[in-house]
């Protein structure tokens, strides 16, 4: 690690954070550029704890390179520590937390590699998803439960985007991503799959390991409001609701799914 005193907001050293608070110039320059940006001191302690990501650079509040110091030590990336009116000045907000971090993607994995495993994998699937605080508590919840992996559909919003990744507290590096294109061939894959809906018929409680099989299982939720498509409540194997009191039609997509991994988790690790 080599840390380098930064007190100009032109330094190319800080080039990978310019308008931070700009998304639709963000989402273009990241994708082109082949990274992502993970901000808070959590989600970048999360980070570096996780070897097989390249940090392409780190910018530092003063107070946070010297928290972060012994974790640096064996990073092979600059490290550029400025004070805050720099920083504000680059990524163009009061940046409170003082961590951001520059991280190159990975390729996304297969499905046939997801799907894979001793014993098979718990997944979850998202449909629709596309607010990227909802995405970043899913992926949260996913490293809670177990989940092998998450896999979205073309229509989810990018899980790397920093808001996400923040939300997350890191947890989008720790858990394998991948993408599915319909139930249909999360089935081709030998995947059993349960629809979270509160139109479904059945209770997620009244799921028993004798419903769920021995092979892998995902969970599959829509975005809030529009819920999941017509098609994928249609293929999906089961379709479940979660009980609620008299009143209440549902839950926020991230709360409904954790409620909904807590059960299945339970129910697999007991069979």
């Amino acid at each position: 690690m080599t840390q380098h005193q930064v007190t100009d907001p032109a330094d190319p050293l800080l080039a990978d954070f310019t308008a931070l608070n700009e998304p639709a110039t963000r989402r273009r320059v990241e994708r082109e550029g082949g990274y992502f940006v993970v901000e808070g001191v959590l989600a970048i302690e999360r980070l570096l704890a996780l070897p097989e990501w390249r940090i392409r650079s780190l910018a530092l509040l003063p107070k946070v390179a010297d928290r972060l110091r012994g974790q640096l030590a064996p990073i092979d990336a600059p490290v550029a520590v400025a004070p805050e009116d720099v920083l504000r000045a680059v990524v163009g907000f009061d940046i409170h937390r003082g961590a951001l971090a520059s991280v190159d993607r990975r390729p996304v994995r297969s499905l046939a590699e997801l799907v894979a495993g001793d014993p098979p994998p718990l997944l979850l699937a998202a449909e629709g998803v596309n607010d990227h605080e909802n995405l970043g508590a899913l992926y949260r919840n996913a490293a809670a439960f177990g989940v092998g992996a998450v896999l979205l559909d073309v229509s989810s919003a990018d899980p790397f985007y920093r808001r996400s990744v923040r939300v997350s507290l890191g947890n989008v590096l720790a858990v394998p991503t991948g993408s599915f294109a319909s139930v249909d061939e999360l089935h081709a894959a030998g995947v059993t799959t349960v629809a979270l809906t509160p139109g479904a018929d059945v209770d997620l409680v009244d799921l028993a390991a004798a419903d769920l099989g021995h092979g892998p299982l995902a969970l599959l939720v829509g975005a809030e409001g529009p819920g999941l498509t017509a098609a994928s409540l249609a293929a999906a194997t089961h379709r479940a609701a979660i009980p609620m009191a008299d009143g209440v039609d549902s839950l926020n997509v991230a709360t409904a799914a954790a409620v909904a991994l807590f059960h299945l988790s339970a129910v697999r690790r007991a069979r």
